[in-house]
């Protein structure tokens, strides 16, 4: 069975992803990372989903949704860099703002949808949506104020949704309007 996680993409993040044109485009890549500059996929596996988010002025995006192919460096990444000059995977320089330069960063290839920052998370669900640990304990979100996220430290991190909250969110992005 598959699981599904969030990870919460940062202001810095998103705007690269403007800024290089990549609204729109499906990533084939995301980074792992051992250092807390990335976000450590340790947790997920093949085939497991992931939900991309950003906050803006306390709403939150479902940005992508990802599923994992394999966390292995493939031909695709490019060259493994020689010195610490060297990029960390030039095959996927397009996408190196998703972390390919964070320390100890990975690659994690993935199938995912298309960058879009128009896909908000209702109130009313961000309210009820769930996460649990892997000894099974489930948490919500705080500082949810009238369907807003006031703070944003709840949602930094690599976090395995429940089921229910998995579902919910795969319905959120179904029903985009492409």
């Amino acid at each position: 069975m598959s699981d599904a996680f969030t990870v919460l993409w940062t202001h810095d993040t998103c705007r690269a992803l403007r800024k290089e044109g990549r609204v729109g485009e499906r990533p084939p890549v995301a980074f792992s990372g051992v250092h807390s500059s990335l976000p450590a996929w340790s947790g997920a596996r093949v085939g497991d989903e992931v939900y991309a988010l950003h906050i803006n002025r306390c709403v939150v995006y479902v940005v992508s949704r990802m599923r994992v192919i394999d966390m292995e460096r493939r031909d695709c990444c490019g060259n493994a860099p020689a010195t610490w000059q060297d990029p960390a995977f030039p095959g996927h320089g397009d996408w190196s703002m998703l972390g390919a330069g964070g320390c100890g960063a990975a690659a994690v290839h993935v199938d995912a949808t298309p960058v879009r920052f128009d896909i908000p998370i209702r109130g009313d669900l961000l309210a009820r949506l769930t996460w649990r640990n892997r000894r099974g304990q489930t948490r919500g979100l705080k500082y949810v104020v009238d369907g807003r996220l006031e703070r944003s430290i709840s949602l930094q991190g690599f976090y395995r949704l429940t089921s229910e909250s998995a579902e919910e969110l795969t319905e959120v992005v179904g029903n985009a309007v492409p």
